[in-house]
């Protein structure tokens, strides 16, 4: 609409030529940097008025279709006037063009010569086409006439078509007449002829053509600013045009379409639109706005099949309502047009529009949705989201309610939510009014501005916000309310520091009755357990004694000589045997009831037997005489590669050190019968090309505080006492309570306890503080602190104890989550099946890559597994070993890619020191054995008043003790488990720790996740770039297929600055701009969610929508 032209000549009309053709005015248009535009159709002729470098201009005759054929140059007839009265004269012309600032500078820099010359051609063409129809009289005569006749069932044919061309006639003279033309027509109220022809046609004058060109006619006049002007400041004029729209006449749709768009690019036409959509409302009986234009959107059947225009106008309009106006500045404004939108279901309908294919029309329906997602996240930031779903009446209560909550809006809010349960309502009656009173006037609250304005039609009349608030507040009961709001707070804070310091103990209490509650129990199973066992230890004793006795008796009696015979009551036993012996009694049994085995007899010779043969080697074949036991060596039957391959670098595992592993359990020659060996080898070819903190300072305090007091100690140390000591905020009585009573009022935090310890009064502060005991008074406060605390029978213990017993549960929780992940990660590798078959697959691929001593290999150490990603491919450089394994993986074996779901716990583990844990572990151990050597301390000494450390840290140390035993339980069963992982994977146990052989699996699945979504990228990046060629392909098409339709199509109905932007609008140029930023913002978007942790997916355009 702002390209750099002026119009010489563009009042003229037709005019006859000495050939007898009728030809077209000419245009004069201005060539400076931007080219001009091309104007006129078939064989129209033009006058271009060009501007090459300074050269002046000089006026031509061209025809458009006969681009061979020129005039020669027109000269005028009569002489050229004084330069003055000359001035006067193009004046009057110029002023008739209706031209912009800018350009009419350019026609006053016209040297005389040619403005005598244009002057001449104007004047000409002017008498040439004098005539009845140049007169606005005739038109407002006809149209009055056609009005007064208003049905066109009794004209005859050629009746009709002759109202039609003079309806038509008009229309070409409000374009090309000259500018007093127009100025004649409005003063003679023409507006209001057609006007009032708009709203008393009938109805088959309403779907002919007449209708369209009428509907043209007020298209032409605000084609011209005074036109424009004269049509937007008429009270009807808009809600007179918006009622044509109910015409089945696509064509009339279209055009009303058009305007009406395009008035809401103009200063103050939205809200007339909106106000012209609200009046049509009514006219329609439809029963919200924007109802009638939803529906012909949505039509599908009959003459709307295949219609395209007029959706692409229905789209354009809608657009230039959301993104024109207010909603150029204001979210709320626009998100309260668009939900009326919504609510009429035109999400669905745009997804439908998307069958059609029409570049036009996705430029359209591309910038709605777009803008759409771009105001809901911004929306969404207000609640710190990412979306909203306003179709849930839940998540939209609990926003506002969350929203709300604390605040002095609350209670307000609370009663809005009664009141409305109250309302009445009926499905039958006029109580819904009720609830539209309530929604327009929350919608007005929303969007009327500071000012009291409202830019969209006002649905209550007066009804000013900011009135009505200013009227609720009065600033004096505010200042009222301010100061018992600031008394009130501070009373809260006070109470709310009370109310924590009683939770806390309240916290600590509870704890202390769980951990006590839960020891009670396990100590009542393992008594239960441990008298069981001991009952039956008891039972085996009885049992063995009498054994014992039984056998004694044996023996003694066979020692007897002379002894009573076998069979008779005291008969001596037979003689013995020559040779025999007694036989020893047997050994006694182990603890459990199990006897020790029997030595095995001397074989006849005395030699000691044979050791009995190891298991058989791998295949079952035993080892050959002479080789080593265990394993044997043996030639695996590995496929060779046709060429040499890029080598594994992976560490074999010896074979020596294969029995017992996960190594024995695995097969890779059946991974060869599923691989393709080609690509393998395809992709990693050894013949071809590769590819390749801040410093921290220490704050000190710079300023001293003045001593007034007595202080004997150093004075930095008194100073950082006194800080402590304010922070503390407790008199030293208090202080000194707290420690007695073991802090059961948990008046002392951990860390508090932890600064105290630095401060304990060493032997030569007490002998200090001893000298001026008398002078108590005059002591300083940190002086006075600490002489106080040195009062108190071992001090420093106490306090260690107390810090211990407030840090030992919450060390426990450190240490015990570390020996469940050592447990859980062991459990997790012994028993894994998909990292058996990914090592199985690693396995083949070794073998098959690497020949010679690197190659037939039984299995590898697991640090090859990070090595895998260092083998990069032969024909793409971003292309790894580990890219093609993961490719393999999916295809070959899809479950063992969600490894990572199995090896769960493997971050953790990987996480934990043992030698830091086991320093840990004894920490708590040497600092469980202080406090109870405290405790026998303390016993041995006379009770004090208010002492309870005997009485609580006996409690203390019955829990912790058995607390610590399950510590000690986990560490010695996460080692053992740890140990059998290790060896299970050919690994040495003493020579590796959890943080180094659970960092090797960790480091993997990070490798592995990261390489399969780089593979997921490559594989959208490839589907992206093939699809925006073929984007960019049809587009091209597109284009030379609009630019020959234009060319083919060219007319000699002239554009002004109206019909630019009815042009930009219906093409969609007019939101290139802001459909560009908006793309660049998603994408921008889009990448930041990608890099930064590639788990929150991008919001797709149709994502979530109603």
């Amino acid at each position: 609409a702002s390209l750099f032209f002026y119009k010489a000549s563009s009042d003229l009309h037709p005019r006859r030529m000495k050939d007898g053709a009728q030809h077209h005015p000419p245009e004069l248009e201005q060539n400076s940097a931007m080219a001009p535009r091309k104007r006129g159709g078939r064989g129209i002729s033009f006058i271009f008025c060009c501007f090459r470098n300074n050269d002046h201009p000089e006026i031509t005759y061209q025809l458009r279709n006969d681009s061979s054929f020129a005039l020669q140059t027109m000269e005028p007839a009569l002489p050229m006037p004084p330069v003055e009265e000359l001035d006067v004269m193009f004046s009057e012309l110029v002023d008739e063009l209706d031209l912009t600032d800018k350009h009419r500078e350019a026609m006053f820099a016209l040297p005389a010569e040619k403005k005598w010359q244009i002057y001449c051609s104007k004047k000409k063409d002017q008498e040439e086409n004098k005539g009845a129809t140049s007169w606005p009289e005739f038109y407002i005569d006809q149209l009055n006439s056609m009005a007064a006749r208003k049905s066109l069932l009794a004209l005859e044919k050629e009746e009709e078509e002759e109202r039609s061309k003079t309806i038509e006639s008009l229309k070409t003279a409000l374009r090309t007449k000259p500018m007093r033309f127009v100025t004649r027509f409005i003063d003679l109220d023409g507006l209001s002829c057609i006007l009032n022809f708009l709203k008393t046609m009938d109805y088959e004058t309403s779907e002919s053509r007449i209708h369209t060109s009428l509907i043209g006619c007020i298209k032409a006049l605000m084609n011209n600013s005074q036109g424009r002007a004269h049509v937007l400041a008429h009270s009807e004029s808009i809600n007179i045009i918006a009622q044509s729209l109910s015409t089945e006449n696509i064509k009339t749709k279209v055009a009303v379409l058009e305007i009406l768009g395009a008035v809401c690019l103009v200063p103050g036409g939205h809200r007339k639109v909106l106000q012209a959509m609200l009046h049509y409302q009514k006219y329609a009986s439809e029963r919200t706005r924007f109802q009638t234009l939803i529906n012909d959107l949505d039509k599908s059947t009959g003459r709307y099949r295949d219609e395209v225009s007029l959706k692409t106008a229905i789209m354009s309009f809608i657009n230039a309502v959301l993104s024109q106006g207010a909603g150029v500045e204001s979210l709320d404004f626009r998100l309260h047009l668009r939900y009326e939108f919504l609510m009429l279901g035109i999400q669905p309908v745009i997804d439908k529009l998307r069958e059609h294919e029409n570049s036009t029309l996705d430029r359209h329906l591309d910038f709605f949705e777009m803008l759409r997602n771009e105001d809901e996240l911004e929306f969404a930031k207000r609640f710190e989201l990412v979306h909203i779903d306003t179709k849930s009446a839940t998540q939209m209560f609990e926003l506002t309610k969350k929203r709300l909550t604390h605040s002095e809006a609350y209670p307000h809010f609370m009663s809005i939510l009664h009141h409305c349960l109250q309302m009445p309502y009926k499905r039958s009656g006029n109580t819904v009014q009720y609830w539209l009173l309530l929604d327009r006037i929350i919608q007005q609250i929303v969007i009327q501005n500071d000012k009291g304005q409202d830019p969209d039609s006002t649905p209550l009349e007066n009804f000013n916000i900011k009135n009505i608030v200013r009227m609720l507040v009065n600033e004096n009961e505010v200042k009222q309310w301010k100061e018992q709001a600031e008394k009130m707070r501070k009373e809260h804070n006070e109470l709310q520091q009370k109310l924590e310091k009683k939770e806390r103990e309240c916290d600590a209490k509870t704890q202390e009755k769980e951990e006590m509650m839960q020891t009670l129990n396990k100590m009542k199973e393992k008594l239960e357990k441990e008298t069981t066992e001991h009952k039956q230890v008891k039972q085996q004793v009885a049992d063995l004694t009498a054994q014992l006795q039984e056998l004694s008796m044996r023996a003694v009696c066979a020692s007897v000589p002379g002894g009573p015979s076998p069979g008779a009551p005291g008969g001596p036993f037979p003689a013995s045997v020559p040779g025999s012996f007694l036989p020893p009694p047997p050994p006694l049994p182990l603890p459990g009831g199990l006897l020790p085995p029997p030595p095995p007899p001397l074989p006849p010779g005395g030699l000691p037997p044979p050791p009995p043969p190891g298991p058989p080697p791998l295949g079952g074949v035993m080892p050959p005489p002479g080789a080593p036991l265990g394993l044997a060596v043996k030639k695996k039957n590995i496929p060779q590669p046709t060429n040499a391959l890029k080598s594994f670098n992976w560490s074999k595992l010896p074979e020596n050190k294969l029995e017992g592993t996960i190594w024995t359990e695995i097969d890779d020659a059946k991974v060869f019968r599923i691989l393709d060996l080609e690509d393998l080898e395809k992709n990693f070819s050894a013949y071809q090309k590769q590819q390749k903190e801040a410093d921290t300072m220490d704050d000190t305090l710079s300023s001293k505080l003045k001593v007034k007091e007595l202080s004997v100690i150093d004075g930095r140390r008194a100073q950082n006492c006194n800080i402590l000591l304010s922070r503390l905020k407790l008199s030293n009585d208090e202080i000194k309570r707290a420690i007695l009573t073991m802090d059961e009022q948990e008046d002392l935090p951990k860390d508090m306890l932890e600064q105290l310890l630095k401060f304990v009064p060493e032997k030569s502060d007490i002998d200090l503080l001893e000298e001026h005991k008398h002078e108590l008074d005059r002591m300083a406060k940190a002086d006075r602190f600490l002489f106080e605390m040195s009062r108190i029978n071992h001090y420093q213990q106490r306090l260690q104890a107390l810090y211990f017993k407030k840090k030992f549960a919450e060390r426990v929780a450190e240490v015990k989550p570390k020996l469940e992940a050592i447990r859980f990660g062991s459990e997790e590798v012994l028993r894994s099946r998909g990292l058996k078959r990914l090592l199985e697959m690693v396995l083949a691929f070794g073998n098959y890559m690497n020949k010679g001593p690197r190659g037939n290999a039984y299995g590898f150490k697991i640090s090859s597994l990070n090595k895998i990603a260092d083998t990069k491919s032969s024909i793409d450089k971003n292309t790894t070993l580990l890219h093609y394994l993961i490719t393999i993986l999916g295809s070959k074996c899809p479950k063992v890619l969600s490894l990572n779901e199995e090896l769960r716990d493997i971050p953790q583990a990987a996480k934990v020191n043992m030698t830091e844990l086991d320093k840990e572990i004894s920490t708590l151990r040497s600092g469980l054995k202080a406090v109870e050597m405290e405790l026998e301390y303390q016993k041995s000494q006379p009770p004090q008043p208010e002492d309870k450390f005997v009485s609580v840290v006996s409690q203390f140390i019955t829990v912790a003790s058995f607390s610590f035993s399950d510590v000690e339980d986990l560490l010695a069963e996460a080692k053992d488990l740890f140990t059998k992982a290790v060896k299970h994977f050919g690994e040495e146990a003493g020579k590796i720790q959890p943080d180094e052989f659970f960092g090797i699996f960790d480091k993997f699945l990070q490798a592995m996740s990261e390489a399969k979504q780089e593979n997921e990228n490559m594989r959208k990046k490839k589907e992206e770039e093939e699809r925006r060629a073929r984007m960019e392909a049809q587009l091209k098409e597109q284009r030379e297929r609009e630019r020959k339709m234009r060319k083919a199509k060219e007319n000699g109905e002239e554009n002004g600055e109206f019909d630019d932007l009815v042009s930009a609008l219906r093409s969609g140029e007019l939101f290139d701009k802001d459909l560009s930023k908006l793309k660049r913002n998603r994408k921008r978007i889009t990448n930041q969610v990608t890099d930064s942790s590639r788990e929150r997916p991008v919001t797709k355009l149709n994502s979530n929508l109603p």
